[in-house]
């Protein structure tokens, strides 16, 4: 009786290839380090490429006699302006982060989480509107606020998606009265 249980159990062949199994393991974990490592090197070169790029203003800590309250949403980077491929990589603004945008008389503060915060003051915004997407992000029709601004004598879009869309309306309304109080109306952009 127990040497028919015993014939029964079902019995696994033993892995032979073994040395074949481990050198294809270490064939993908190698051209996964060559990618990343690509992808640095990528990212490092255009920095140097854009070394010329000035560097934006910290906001101020408090906006004084600010026209919107904090809106919570996603910093999604900024490109050479009219190029929403064209990252820029310098000063912390090709980096995607969570942020609170925020609109002043004097400019619009992004406070980011773990990243570089960015003031934009008044006198460099140069327009504002609704596009699909920018720095190699789409989403639906209108699903981002871009903001065109001057940083140092390039034009530079900003985008920014509001965790709820009705708030990054009211920031777009907020930018272009601050362009109206500056003397510029319209949107300007794409």
């Amino acid at each position: 009786m127990i040497g028919m249980l015993l014939a029964a159990e079902p019995v696994s062949a033993p892995v032979t290839q073994w040395p074949m199994r481990i050198l294809l393991v270490l064939l993908v974990l190698g051209v996964i380090a060559l990618v990343l490592l690509g992808m640095r090197s990528g990212w490092l070169r255009r920095a140097r490429a854009q070394s010329d790029i000035a560097e934006p203003l910290l906001p101020p800590d408090v906006l004084a006699d600010a026209t919107t309250e904090p809106v919570g949403g996603v910093f999604l980077g900024s490109t050479q302006h009219g190029d929403w491929l064209d990252r820029i990589v310098v000063h912390d603004l090709g980096v995607r982060s969570r942020a609170t945008a925020e609109v002043g008389p004097a400019g619009v503060a992004l406070r980011r989480e773990g990243a570089r915060d960015v003031y934009i003051p008044g006198e460099c915004v140069r327009g504002t509107g609704m596009a699909r997407g920018i720095a190699g992000k789409a989403y639906e029709r209108d699903g981002v606020l871009i903001i065109t601004w001057d940083l140092g004598g390039r034009l530079v879009d900003t985008g920014f998606r509001a965790d709820v869309a009705e708030e990054q309306l009211v920031l777009r309304d907020a930018i272009l009265g601050l362009m109206a109080d500056q003397g510029r109306a319209g949107e300007g952009i794409r």
